[in-house]
Protein backbone atom coordinates (compact mmCIF):
# COMPACT_ATOMS: atom_id res chain seq x y z
CA UNK A 1 0.00 0.00 0.00
CA UNK A 2 1.54 3.33 -1.04
CA UNK A 3 2.21 5.69 1.82
CA UNK A 4 -0.27 8.57 2.01
CA UNK A 5 1.23 11.71 3.54
CA UNK A 6 -0.52 14.88 4.65
CA UNK A 7 1.92 17.38 3.17
CA UNK A 8 1.15 19.09 -0.11
CA UNK A 9 3.40 18.16 -3.03
CA UNK A 10 6.25 20.53 -3.82
CA UNK A 11 7.46 21.52 -7.27
CA UNK A 12 11.02 22.76 -7.62
CA UNK A 13 11.41 24.91 -10.72
CA UNK A 14 14.94 24.62 -12.10
CA UNK A 15 14.14 26.44 -15.36
CA UNK A 16 14.98 29.93 -14.11
CA UNK A 17 18.38 31.57 -14.00
CA UNK A 18 20.55 31.88 -10.95
CA UNK A 19 19.38 30.17 -7.81
CA UNK A 20 16.21 28.83 -9.39
CA UNK A 21 12.70 28.96 -7.95
CA UNK A 22 10.59 26.95 -5.54
CA UNK A 23 6.86 26.62 -6.14
CA UNK A 24 5.00 25.84 -2.95
CA UNK A 25 1.43 25.77 -1.70
CA UNK A 26 0.55 28.96 0.11
CA UNK A 27 -0.56 26.92 3.11
CA UNK A 28 2.40 24.55 3.14
CA UNK A 29 5.65 24.61 5.04
CA UNK A 30 8.86 25.67 3.38
CA UNK A 31 11.20 22.85 2.52
CA UNK A 32 14.47 22.61 0.71
CA UNK A 33 15.00 20.00 -2.02
CA UNK A 34 17.57 18.29 0.15
CA UNK A 35 15.06 17.66 2.91
CA UNK A 36 11.86 17.20 0.91
CA UNK A 37 9.77 14.38 2.30
CA UNK A 38 6.28 15.13 1.00
CA UNK A 39 4.05 13.19 -1.31
CA UNK A 40 0.86 13.93 -3.14
CA UNK A 41 -2.22 13.58 -0.95
CA UNK A 42 -5.38 12.17 -2.55
CA UNK A 43 -7.56 14.63 -4.45
CA UNK A 44 -6.90 18.12 -5.74
CA UNK A 45 -6.61 21.52 -4.11
CA UNK A 46 -7.92 24.92 -5.21
CA UNK A 47 -5.39 26.74 -3.04
CA UNK A 48 -3.36 29.44 -4.66
CA UNK A 49 0.39 29.07 -4.90
CA UNK A 50 3.21 31.54 -4.59
CA UNK A 51 6.61 31.56 -6.19
CA UNK A 52 9.50 32.12 -3.80
CA UNK A 53 13.24 32.17 -4.37
CA UNK A 54 15.14 29.10 -3.33
CA UNK A 55 18.59 27.73 -3.99
CA UNK A 56 18.18 24.10 -5.08
CA UNK A 57 20.53 21.76 -3.32
CA UNK A 58 22.23 19.52 -5.86
CA UNK A 59 25.11 17.10 -5.82
CA UNK A 60 28.23 17.66 -7.87
CA UNK A 61 28.32 15.55 -11.01
CA UNK A 62 31.07 12.93 -10.95
CA UNK A 63 33.07 13.59 -14.16
CA UNK A 64 33.46 9.85 -14.74
CA UNK A 65 29.72 9.29 -14.43
CA UNK A 66 29.02 12.22 -16.75
CA UNK A 67 31.43 10.79 -19.32
CA UNK A 68 29.76 7.37 -19.19
CA UNK A 69 26.26 8.88 -19.44
CA UNK A 70 27.22 11.00 -22.43
CA UNK A 71 28.88 8.06 -24.14
CA UNK A 72 25.74 5.98 -23.64
CA UNK A 73 23.57 8.83 -24.96
CA UNK A 74 25.70 9.10 -28.09
CA UNK A 75 25.46 5.34 -28.69
CA UNK A 76 21.70 5.02 -28.33
CA UNK A 77 21.17 5.91 -32.01
CA UNK A 78 17.44 6.52 -31.80
CA UNK A 79 17.20 8.14 -35.24
CA UNK A 80 17.62 5.03 -37.47
CA UNK A 81 14.75 3.30 -35.69
CA UNK A 82 12.45 6.22 -36.35
CA UNK A 83 13.58 6.66 -39.95
CA UNK A 84 12.86 3.00 -40.69
CA UNK A 85 9.43 3.35 -39.10
CA UNK A 86 8.77 6.49 -41.14
CA UNK A 87 9.57 4.75 -44.42
CA UNK A 88 7.49 1.74 -43.43
CA UNK A 89 4.41 3.40 -42.00
CA UNK A 90 4.63 7.15 -42.54
CA UNK A 91 4.12 9.86 -39.94
CA UNK A 92 1.88 12.85 -39.65
CA UNK A 93 -1.45 13.71 -41.21
CA UNK A 94 -2.42 12.62 -44.74
CA UNK A 95 -3.28 15.78 -46.72
CA UNK A 96 -3.92 16.72 -50.37
CA UNK A 97 -1.21 18.88 -51.97
CA UNK A 98 -0.15 19.98 -55.48
CA UNK A 99 2.33 17.54 -57.01
CA UNK A 100 5.95 18.49 -56.30
CA UNK A 101 7.67 15.30 -57.36
CA UNK A 102 7.63 13.75 -53.88
CA UNK A 103 4.60 11.49 -54.00
CA UNK A 104 3.07 8.88 -56.30
CA UNK A 105 -0.35 8.64 -54.60
CA UNK A 106 -2.80 10.73 -56.67
CA UNK A 107 -5.90 12.21 -55.07
CA UNK A 108 -8.24 11.39 -57.98
CA UNK A 109 -11.27 13.31 -56.77
CA UNK A 110 -9.35 16.55 -56.21
CA UNK A 111 -7.37 16.13 -59.42
CA UNK A 112 -10.54 15.66 -61.50
CA UNK A 113 -11.96 18.85 -59.98
CA UNK A 114 -8.83 20.78 -61.00
CA UNK A 115 -8.75 19.28 -64.50
CA UNK A 116 -12.36 20.33 -65.06
CA UNK A 117 -11.13 23.92 -64.89
CA UNK A 118 -7.75 23.35 -66.57
CA UNK A 119 -8.12 20.82 -69.43
CA UNK A 120 -4.40 21.19 -70.26
CA UNK A 121 -2.85 20.60 -66.84
CA UNK A 122 0.45 21.72 -65.45
CA UNK A 123 2.36 19.48 -63.05
CA UNK A 124 1.00 21.33 -60.02
CA UNK A 125 -2.58 20.74 -61.24
CA UNK A 126 -2.12 17.12 -60.22
CA UNK A 127 -3.17 16.70 -56.59
CA UNK A 128 -1.43 14.04 -54.52
CA UNK A 129 -1.74 12.66 -51.01
CA UNK A 130 1.23 13.20 -48.69
CA UNK A 131 1.82 12.93 -44.98
CA UNK A 132 2.69 16.21 -43.30
CA UNK A 133 4.23 15.90 -39.86
CA UNK A 134 2.92 18.20 -37.16
CA UNK A 135 4.97 19.33 -34.17
CA UNK A 136 4.44 17.09 -31.18
CA UNK A 137 4.43 18.17 -27.55
CA UNK A 138 6.22 15.59 -25.39
CA UNK A 139 6.66 15.56 -21.61
CA UNK A 140 9.43 13.31 -20.24
CA UNK A 141 8.92 12.21 -16.63
CA UNK A 142 12.14 10.92 -15.07
CA UNK A 143 12.19 8.91 -11.84
CA UNK A 144 15.04 10.04 -9.55
CA UNK A 145 13.74 8.39 -6.36
CA UNK A 146 15.88 6.31 -4.04
CA UNK A 147 15.29 3.10 -5.99
CA UNK A 148 16.91 4.66 -9.08
CA UNK A 149 20.42 4.99 -7.65
CA UNK A 150 23.65 3.93 -9.34
CA UNK A 151 23.61 2.67 -12.92
CA UNK A 152 19.87 3.20 -13.18
CA UNK A 153 20.12 6.98 -12.83
CA UNK A 154 23.01 7.00 -15.30
CA UNK A 155 20.85 5.15 -17.82
CA UNK A 156 17.94 7.52 -17.14
CA UNK A 157 20.13 10.58 -17.68
CA UNK A 158 21.56 9.11 -20.90
CA UNK A 159 18.05 8.33 -22.10
CA UNK A 160 16.96 11.92 -21.47
CA UNK A 161 19.98 13.19 -23.39
CA UNK A 162 19.31 10.89 -26.34
CA UNK A 163 15.54 11.40 -26.47
CA UNK A 164 15.81 15.19 -26.18
CA UNK A 165 18.38 15.17 -29.01
CA UNK A 166 15.94 13.22 -31.17
CA UNK A 167 12.98 15.48 -30.35
CA UNK A 168 14.66 18.80 -31.13
CA UNK A 169 11.97 19.65 -33.72
CA UNK A 170 9.21 18.98 -31.17
CA UNK A 171 8.11 20.89 -28.06
CA UNK A 172 9.63 19.16 -25.03
CA UNK A 173 9.24 19.35 -21.26
CA UNK A 174 11.29 17.41 -18.70
CA UNK A 175 10.19 16.74 -15.12
CA UNK A 176 12.25 14.80 -12.57
CA UNK A 177 10.31 13.29 -9.68
CA UNK A 178 10.59 11.42 -6.42
CA UNK A 179 8.00 12.06 -3.66
CA UNK A 180 8.01 15.63 -5.02
CA UNK A 181 9.14 16.88 -8.42
CA UNK A 182 11.42 19.33 -10.22
CA UNK A 183 10.64 20.96 -13.56
CA UNK A 184 13.89 20.93 -15.53
CA UNK A 185 12.47 22.15 -18.85
CA UNK A 186 9.12 23.77 -19.54
CA UNK A 187 7.19 22.84 -22.65
CA UNK A 188 8.45 24.81 -25.64
CA UNK A 189 11.63 26.14 -24.02
CA UNK A 190 14.95 25.74 -25.81
CA UNK A 191 16.34 22.21 -25.50
CA UNK A 192 20.01 21.61 -24.70
CA UNK A 193 20.28 17.78 -24.46
CA UNK A 194 23.59 17.48 -22.63
CA UNK A 195 22.60 20.13 -20.10
CA UNK A 196 19.43 18.16 -19.38
CA UNK A 197 21.55 15.04 -18.93
CA UNK A 198 23.72 16.89 -16.40
CA UNK A 199 20.66 18.23 -14.57
CA UNK A 200 19.41 14.68 -13.99
CA UNK A 201 22.82 13.62 -12.66
CA UNK A 202 22.93 16.61 -10.28
CA UNK A 203 19.78 15.51 -8.48
CA UNK A 204 20.57 13.17 -5.62
CA UNK A 205 18.45 10.02 -5.99
CA UNK A 206 16.40 9.89 -2.78
CA UNK A 207 13.00 9.48 -1.23
CA UNK A 208 9.86 7.60 -2.13
CA UNK A 209 8.32 7.23 -5.58
CA UNK A 210 5.15 9.23 -6.18
CA UNK A 211 4.15 8.39 -9.76
CA UNK A 212 0.83 10.22 -9.53
CA UNK A 213 2.31 13.69 -8.98
CA UNK A 214 4.38 13.95 -12.21
CA UNK A 215 1.41 12.66 -14.21
CA UNK A 216 -0.61 15.57 -12.80
CA UNK A 217 2.17 18.02 -13.69
CA UNK A 218 2.37 16.57 -17.22
CA UNK A 219 -1.37 17.15 -17.64
CA UNK A 220 -0.84 20.79 -16.65
CA UNK A 221 2.00 21.20 -19.15
CA UNK A 222 -0.18 19.79 -21.95
CA UNK A 223 -3.39 21.61 -20.96
CA UNK A 224 -3.38 23.87 -24.04
CA UNK A 225 -2.02 21.34 -26.51
CA UNK A 226 -4.37 19.49 -28.90
CA UNK A 227 -4.67 15.88 -27.73
CA UNK A 228 -3.58 14.53 -31.10
CA UNK A 229 -0.17 16.26 -30.74
CA UNK A 230 0.42 15.56 -27.03
CA UNK A 231 2.06 12.64 -25.27
CA UNK A 232 3.94 11.69 -22.10
CA UNK A 233 6.89 9.32 -21.68
CA UNK A 234 7.46 7.96 -18.15
CA UNK A 235 10.97 6.67 -17.33
CA UNK A 236 10.69 4.72 -14.09
CA UNK A 237 10.77 1.38 -12.30
CA UNK A 238 7.10 2.10 -11.43
CA UNK A 239 7.60 1.12 -7.77
CA UNK A 240 4.87 3.52 -6.64
CA UNK A 241 5.10 3.77 -2.84
CA UNK A 242 3.79 7.25 -2.03
CA UNK A 243 0.73 9.26 -2.95
CA UNK A 244 -2.60 8.33 -4.55
CA UNK A 245 -3.29 5.74 -7.22
CA UNK A 246 -1.72 7.02 -10.47
CA UNK A 247 -4.02 5.03 -12.77
CA UNK A 248 -6.85 7.60 -12.91
CA UNK A 249 -4.34 10.32 -13.79
CA UNK A 250 -2.84 8.16 -16.53
CA UNK A 251 -6.30 7.80 -18.06
CA UNK A 252 -6.65 11.59 -18.29
CA UNK A 253 -3.54 12.03 -20.42
CA UNK A 254 -3.74 12.13 -24.24
CA UNK A 255 -1.19 9.32 -24.41
CA UNK A 256 1.17 7.80 -21.86
CA UNK A 257 4.05 5.49 -22.75
CA UNK A 258 6.20 3.79 -20.13
CA UNK A 259 9.89 2.91 -20.38
CA UNK A 260 10.29 0.62 -17.37
CA UNK A 261 13.72 -0.08 -15.88
CA UNK A 262 13.73 -3.70 -14.69
CA UNK A 263 17.39 -3.92 -13.66
CA UNK A 264 16.42 -3.90 -9.97
CA UNK A 265 13.26 -3.43 -7.96
CA UNK A 266 10.31 -2.89 -10.32
CA UNK A 267 6.55 -3.13 -10.74
CA UNK A 268 5.97 -4.29 -14.29
CA UNK A 269 2.26 -4.87 -13.73
CA UNK A 270 1.69 -1.25 -12.71
CA UNK A 271 3.78 -0.02 -15.65
CA UNK A 272 1.65 -1.99 -18.07
CA UNK A 273 -1.57 -0.82 -16.43
CA UNK A 274 -0.50 2.82 -16.64
CA UNK A 275 0.35 2.48 -20.33
CA UNK A 276 -2.95 0.73 -21.01
CA UNK A 277 -4.90 3.46 -19.20
CA UNK A 278 -2.93 6.05 -21.16
CA UNK A 279 -3.48 4.34 -24.54
CA UNK A 280 0.25 3.87 -24.97
CA UNK A 281 2.96 1.22 -24.81
CA UNK A 282 4.97 -0.19 -21.92
CA UNK A 283 8.45 -1.36 -22.85
CA UNK A 284 10.69 -3.06 -20.29
CA UNK A 285 14.44 -2.42 -20.44
CA UNK A 286 17.20 -4.43 -18.77
CA UNK A 287 20.02 -1.99 -19.49
CA UNK A 288 20.88 0.93 -21.74
CA UNK A 289 21.19 -1.29 -24.83
CA UNK A 290 17.43 -1.89 -24.69
CA UNK A 291 16.61 1.82 -24.74
CA UNK A 292 17.00 2.59 -28.47
CA UNK A 293 14.72 -0.18 -29.81
CA UNK A 294 12.17 0.50 -27.06
CA UNK A 295 12.02 4.25 -27.71
CA UNK A 296 12.05 3.65 -31.46
CA UNK A 297 8.98 1.45 -31.13
CA UNK A 298 7.22 3.90 -28.82
CA UNK A 299 7.64 6.79 -31.25
CA UNK A 300 7.35 4.83 -34.49
CA UNK A 301 4.94 6.48 -36.86
CA UNK A 302 3.75 8.96 -34.25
Amino acid sequence: MPKQLDEKPTVFDATGSGAGMLLRSSGGARRSPGSARGATAPGQTDETAELVSAAPEATAVDPAVRTVARQIASRLSLRPARQDATRRRGVGDLVSLPYRGGSDEIDLDRTIEVLAEHPVPEDDDIVVRERVRTTRSVVLLVDVSGSMRGERITTAAATVGAVSSELVTDALAVIAFWSDAAILLRLGDTVTPMELLDEILRIRAQGLTNVAFPLELAQQQLARVPARDARVLLLSDCVHNAGPDPRPLAARLPRLDVLLDATGEKDIDLGRELAAKGRGLCRVIHGYRDVAPAVGEIFAGR
